[in-house]
């Protein structure tokens, strides 16, 4: 994980997995499994998304329908009310802002107003989201959903195991498929003709001629009770046929045949997904037994992972046989959507065959039904310490992010196990300006500050220039210089520490301090290796380091043309005469 070399490029984005990306979970909806309600109202909901971003969220995801077990569906309209709000307002804040939804006209208008993911929980089965999808440039995540989903294009099954147990265990679960196939199927056939009647009631044009060899009269529980069983029976001689009592009794129930049909024709289509997700609620768990010796009771894993494996493989060629660059695509095995815990267990266990398939691998398994069941958890809000346990598993095993409720909790169980297991030193530039009293001595102790950082190190320093104030220009002007660092903390960890420099050199952070005013010290973090990052209290790359003449003057003695480098890293780097704060003079070294 420490070296993945995947890429999930997000409309004006590109997410690399250095280290594990967090997608915080911002359901907009009143009937969540574990928040729902909390977050109805617009302006509150916008917090929560910002203060998630500040916890250390890398994405944020915005669903406006629940697709718990039991779920109402929501229409588009209704949905893209509640949702779209919201993501205007993140996107605004520089935020990476996926949209949680299955229709695609909320989809369309998500993206048109900021987000730059399309996280799609029926896996793009539909042709018109596939439609969409290929013209823009968004990020999609391909959610496999159980029996909702089907693969666009049948695919040539992947053998994972060629165990005798496997191959047991693969035809007993075919036969029961097989079986309960047969049952549906007699069912409905039955339920379009009438009860069978006893040959006394019958009209009298089809009452069968009696037969020469007379037989004993049944009662009418005893007919009622062979007609119970006449599933396994074929049909007497002397008695009349379906076909033949279907089409006598056609006559009298015509009328009310079509009155039916009419009705049931008025009756909308039942949801998909909300018959998945019912069903899903309270699926019976079945093992399947085999000839061999087992050490453990769990299903064989070779069916679910066919099943998984083979949609999330078709469905993600269909999208770049569409047109969809692989670097814009991540799979979801859908953990809780239409499969059992032990279905869940499986495919946790194996997350690193799904990894090899090599897509960006999400692992969203925050509070589910099955997280709960191995913990023995059954509040889903409690489940967030075991959530993290099975997040880390995964990531252990090749995922590349994790959706999660809490946020902060799993931020900074991440940062903790993250660099103690994996050193993983990454560039990053600070800023630095000082225009209140010694301000050479201000810059200098700044930076003999800075490399006492735990897990931190000054690689390099630009020389200290003077420029002209920029914002408020009634002030003295600045001393500024930038320095290279090499750091193992987390972008709003590090930042925590630069703000504790600045504390302790007497930046004034009380209400009377203006906001571009004078300022014993001023740290600035502008740029960290791989990290984009949005928010109030942090953004990255820093959103004014385009029009800064003061920042890009020194950047110039730490790196060959900053102006190039920083524009392919997305930044809108303005032309020397159009920038703020120009360069007035050089002070001396740092």
């Amino acid at each position: 994980m420490a070296h993945d070399t995947k890429v999930w490029r997000c409309g004006k984005y590109e997410l690399k997995f250095d280290r594990p990306r967090i997608m915080g979970v911002l359901n907009v909806t009143p009937d969540s499994f574990s928040d729902g309600g909390e977050h109805m109202d617009t302006e509150a909901a916008i917090a929560y998304g910002l203060k998630m971003l500040d916890d250390g969220a890398d994405i944020i995801d915005v669903g406006g329908e629940s697709t718990r077990p039991g779920f109402t569906p929501v229409s588009p309209d209704e949905e893209a009310r509640r949702v779209l709000p919201v993501i205007r307002a993140l996107a605004q804040r520089g935020a990476i802002v996926s949209v949680d939804t299955r229709h695609v006209e909320v989809a369309k208008a998500a993206v048109r107003v900021g987000a730059s993911i399309v996280n799609d929980v029926t896996g793009f089965t539909d042709p018109k989201m596939l439609d969409f999808v290929t013209t823009n440039n968004c990020g999609v995540v391909v959610m496999h959903a159980g029996e909702l989903t089907a693969p666009a294009h049948a695919h040539t099954a992947v053998q994972l195991d060629t165990s005798a147990a496997a191959f047991v265990a693969e035809k007993a679960r075919a036969a029961a498929e097989s079986a309960v196939a047969a049952r549906k199927s007699r069912n409905t056939k039955r339920s379009l003709i009438q009860p069978l009647l006893p040959f006394d009631e019958l009209p009298a044009d089809i009452v069968p001629e009696k037969n020469d060899k007379k037989k004993p009269a049944k009662g009418k529980d005893a007919a009622a009770k062979d007609a119970e069983v006449s599933d396994a029976a074929e049909t007497p001689s002397d008695a009349p046929s379906a076909e033949a009592i279907g089409a006598a009794l056609a006559g009298s129930a015509i009328e009310t045949t079509a009155a039916t049909v009419v009705a049931d024709t008025a009756q909308p289509e039942p949801d998909a997904l909300a018959a998945v997700m019912a069903r899903s609620a309270h699926r019976e768990e079945a093992y399947v037994s085999t000839s061999q010796l087992r050490r453990f009771t769990m299903p064989d894993s070779a069916p679910i992972m066919r099943r998984v494996m083979g949609f999330l493989s078709d469905q993600a060629r269909a999208l770049m046989q569409a047109g969809v660059a692989r670097e814009r695509i991540c799979i979801d095995p859908g953990a809780g959507f239409g499969k059992t815990a032990n279905e869940d267990i499986i495919i946790q266990r194996e997350t690193a065959k799904m990894a090899s398939l090599g897509y960006p691998l999400l692992c969203a398994v925050s509070r589910k039904r099955f997280v709960g069941t191995v913990s023995g958890v059954a509040d889903a809000t409690e489940r967030d310490a075991a959530t993290f346990g099975v997040c880390l598993g995964a990531i252990q095993a090749g995922a590349n992010i994790v959706r999660v409720h809490d946020v902060a909790g799993f931020a900074q169980f991440l940062n903790g196990y993250w660099a103690v297991a994996k050193p993983q030193p990454r560039r990053a530039f600070v800023a630095l300006g000082s225009n209140l009293g010694r301000r050479l001595d201000n810059i200098r102790a700044a930076k003999d500050l800075i490399a006492e950082i735990p897990m931190t190190c000054v690689s390099n320093c630009s020389r200290i220039y003077e420029s002209e104030p920029a914002y408020e220009e009634r002030q003295e002007p600045f001393a500024n210089a930038v320095i290279e660092i090499r750091t193992e903390l987390a972008p709003l960890i590090l930042l925590d520490q630069l703000m504790e420099v600045e504390n302790k050199l007497g930046r004034n952070r009380t209400k009377s301090a203006r906001a571009n005013g004078p300022r014993t010290l001023d740290c600035d973090l502008l740029w960290m290796e791989g990290e984009i990052h949005g928010g109030d209290k942090l953004r990255l790359p820093h959103p004014k380091l385009g029009e800064r003449d003061f920042v890009l003057v020194p950047l110039e003695d730490l790196m060959h043309d900053p102006a190039r480098f920083f524009r392919y890293e997305g930044v809108d780097v303005k032309e020397p005469e159009d920038r703020v704060g120009h360069i007035v003079g050089e002070l001396g070294s740092l």
